[in-house]
């Protein structure tokens, strides 16, 4: 049965968040994640329906906020792996869960102009460009729509040269906060929001997402945690190099032999996370170490945020 509890992430805590505000429990902002403020205006209205005030919206809450409607399962499960991996990783590189991180936008911190979307697409690694041009393409109507009087300018970013098109997105942020200026924050906001857009991203995530099952087959590894593992590091590092690979093999030969296949796997997964973290740049071995690694356990904080896959996302380790 589902419950949604400090950690929980989307659109049915959303709607946990509008209803308790709406009963004046709740005064923060309705973001879809399930925080210490939604946690303390459930307990305060559990408490004020005689209910228990473990801060946990299990089906008695639920039916007491929505009367008597049975609880609901996150709409995310229902969703294909490939998708759930996506948001997933969507929500460690945006710090929101879906479908705002289809919409999270980075400014030029890492040199790299303007990153974008659920898997922050940039400009300095032409990643970004492919996606706006086939919304271009598309659904120009809808673009031109969006960005008004704006469009012409916005067109003519993405036909010029790599070097004006940097030199234009740092002119339009702060150069110190990297946010960037309206009216294009809100203009991209508004953009990544639509869904015409959402299934653009999703679509070029999806070459992503095979590489990761391949890697998958190429270790032996087996489970959905296992792909969700191979996909975070296929979008925030690019690839494992033959002297990782190498690495992760012998730790492999070492394993006791004599563990099950589930207690195998995890040891597998906790091989590759920590060997694929120490490969990294220095300066962010801690941040990778902490993403793989509530990956392949299954749970973990974040950048902030609690991760519990199964609930959250309906990533298992069972088989992919």
């Amino acid at each position: 049965m589902s419950s949604y509890r400090r950690g929980s992430k989307g659109e049915e805590v959303r709607r946990v968040q509008d209803r308790l505000k709406a009963q004046g429990y709740y005064e923060g902002e309705r973001d879809g994640i399930f925080g210490g403020g939604t946690e303390s205006a459930v307990k305060r209205f559990q408490r004020a329906r005689g209910l228990e005030p473990d801060g946990v919206v299990g089906s008695l809450t639920w039916a007491a906020l929505f009367d008597d409607e049975p609880i609901r399962e996150p709409a995310l499960l229902r969703e294909g792996l490939a998708y759930r991996c996506l948001a997933l990783t969507g929500s460690f590189e945006t710090s929101q869960p879906p479908p705002e991180c289809f919409c999270g936008i980075s400014g030029d911190f890492d040199g790299q102009g303007l990153s974008f979307g659920v898997l922050q697409w940039n400009l300095g690694q032409q990643s970004l460009q492919p996606l706006f041009r086939e919304m271009a393409d598309k659904h120009p109507d809808l673009l031109q729509d969006i960005c008004q009087d704006h469009y012409p300018e916005l067109r003519a970013v993405f036909t010029s040269s790599a070097e004006e098109q940097l030199a234009w997105v740092r002119s339009v942020q702060d150069q110190r906060r990297f946010v960037l200026h309206e009216p294009w924050l809100g203009l991209l906001k508004t953009l990544g929001r639509r869904e015409e857009f959402q299934k653009i991203q999703v679509r070029h995530a999806e070459k992503l997402y095979r590489q990761a099952r391949a890697l998958c087959q190429d270790y032996g590894l087996w489970s959905q945690r296992a792909v969700a593992l191979m996909f975070d590091i296929k979008v925030q590092n690019g690839s494992i190099s033959s002297l990782v690979r190498a690495q992760i093999e012998a730790d492999f030969a070492r394993l006791d032999q004599g563990l099950s296949q589930e207690e195998s796997e995890q040891a597998r997964l906790l091989i590759v996370a920590n060997r694929r973290a120490e490969a990294s740049n220095p300066r962010w071995i801690e941040d990778v170490r902490r993403r793989k690694l509530t990956i392949a356990r299954g749970e973990g904080r974040v950048h902030g945020h609690q991760y519990h896959l199964a609930d959250d996302f309906g990533i298992r380790l069972a088989p992919f």
